[in-house]
C-alpha cells in the first residue's frame, strides 16, 4: 500500500490517473493533497511523476475519538506504540538498498511537524534500528520514516494515522527552483491535462527557466516544442539546460509572445501548455494582459487546439475570446497561494 502527497485540488485529477494508470489499483483515501492506495506494481514500476512524495504504508489506524487538537499528539503516540509491538509489515521496514544506511523518525499532524515524547521517540527508533540494520541520524538521514497523523472533515470526519516509510528523498522544491519556477509535479499536471501527442507542435510562450518544455520532452516525448520568453537571465539558462537537444526537437525564442505569429507562423500550434505572469514577479495589467494573450492565442492555434494555463485565482474569467471553450477549471493551492488551472479548446 502506499500514501503518495500531491499539490492540494488535483483529487479528481490523480484518481483519474491512478486509475487509468494502474489497473488493480484500490484508492482506500482521497483526500485534499494525499491519497492512500493499493496496487501489486512495486515503486519502481509506478512513475507518477505528478505526486511530491510517495510512501510505503507499513501499518495504519483509524481513530474513532473526536479529538480536538490539544489530542493530536496523544492518538499519534498511540500508533508509535501499536506499531513497535506489530509484526506484520516487519518486510517494509527491512527491505531497504545497499545506500540507505540511516534514518530518522518524523511525526507530522496535519502537515505540521509536531514533537513527542523523547522516551518514545528511542523506543520508536530502537524497533525501526533492530529490523531494519540501519543507523539514527536525526539531521541528514538516507531515509525516514513517517508517523502521520490526518483529520478529514468531509460528510463523515475521518480520523487515522499512518506509519510509513518514504520512498521519494528530496529538497524541497522551494530551495532547489527558481523564483516562479514551476515544480516538476505540476509541470507534469499541465502537460497531461493538455493530452499531448508526439506528432503535435506545442508551444509554451512563457517558458521561465523551462520546467513545462523539459516535462513535455522527457515524459510526453514531444517531437516539435516550441518555447519563448523575453526574459534574458532565463533565456541563458534555458540555452544551457536545452543545448544538447536537437533544433528540429526543440527551439527557444527570446521573444514577446506577442511576436510569435510573425515568427512561428500562424495556424502553427497544436497545444499550448503555459505559466503566464501573474504579476508578482513583474508588472502587468491583468485584464488588458490576459485578454491580449487570448487574441495571440487564436493566431497560433490550428482548428481544435487545446489550451492549458496556470494561473492565479479567477484571472482569466472573461478573458478569453467565445472562439475559447472552457473545459474544466481546477482550483489549485500553490505554496499557499490560490491559483487556477484552465483547460480551453479552441475553434471557429
Amino acid at each position: 500500500m502506499f500514501f503518495a502527497s500531491f499539490i492540494p485540488g488535483l483529487q479528481n485529477f490523480i484518481a483519474e490517473t491512478v486509475k487509468e494508470r494502474l489497473a488493480d489499483v484500490k484508492i482506500h483515501k482521497l483526500l485534499d493533497g494525499a491519497v492512500l492506495f493499493e496496487t501489486e506494481t512495486s515503486y519502481d514500476k509506478l512513475n507518477f511523476f505528478c505526486f511530491n512524495n510517495i510512501f510505503a504504508v507499513i501499518s495504519i489506524m483509524e481513530h474513532t475519538e473526536k479529538s480536538g487538537a490539544q489530542e493530536t499528539e496523544i492518538l499519534l503516540e498511540k500508533h508509535i506504540r501499536y506499531a513497535t509491538k506489530t509484526s506484520g509489515a516487519n518486510e517494509i521496514i527491512a527491505n531497504n538498498s545497499k545506500n540507505i544506511r540511516t534514518f530518522r523518525i518524523v511525526t507530522s499532524a496535519e502537515n505540521i511537524p509536531v514533537s513527542i515524547d523523547e522516551n518514545l521517540r528511542t523506543e520508536a527508533e530502537k524497533y525501526i534500528s533492530s529490523l531494519s540494520g540501519l543507523k539514527i541520524n536525526r539531521s541528514l538521514p538516507d531515509t525516514e520514516f513517517w508517523f502521520l497523523f490526518r483529520r478529514e472533515k468531509r460528510a463523515q470526519e475521518q480520523i487515522f494515522s499512518c506509519f510509513m516509510k518514504r520512498l521519494t528523498l528530496r529538497p524541497s522544491w522551494e530551495k532547489t527552483l527558481h523564483k516562479g519556477e514551476l515544480p516538476p509535479p505540476l509541470a507534469w499536471t499541465l502537460c497531461r491535462l493538455a493530452r499531448p501527442v508526439h506528432s503535435d507542435t506545442v508551444l509554451d510562450p512563457f517558458c521561465g527557466y523551462g520546467s513545462i518544455p523539459e516535462t513535455a520532452l522527457k515524459h510526453f516525448h514531444i517531437q516539435k516544442f516550441l518555447a519563448c520568453d523575453n526574459d534574458r537571465e532565463a533565456a541563458s539558462y534555458i540555452s544551457s539546460k536545452f543545448k544538447k537537444k536537437k533544433s528540429e526537437d526543440f527551439t527557444f525564442y527570446l521573444n514577446d509572445f506577442s511576436g510569435l505569429p510573425s515568427i512561428i507562423g500562424e495556424k502553427s500550434v497544436d497545444v499550448i501548455v503555459t505559466d503566464p505572469p501573474w504579476g508578482h514577479y513583474r508588472e502587468i495589467n491583468d485584464t488588458d494582459f490576459y485578454k491580449k494573450m487570448f487574441i495571440v492565442f487564436g493566431k497560433l492555434l490550428k482548428e481544435g487546439g487545446r489550451v492549458v494555463v496556470l494561473c492565479a485565482n479567477n484571472s482569466l474569467d472573461g478573458a478569453a475570446s467565445s472562439y475559447f471553450t472552457l473545459q474544466d477549471s481546477i482550483p489549485v493551492l500553490l505554496s499557499g497561494r490560490k491559483a487556477v488551472i484552465y483547460r480551453f479548446m479552441y475553434s471557429l
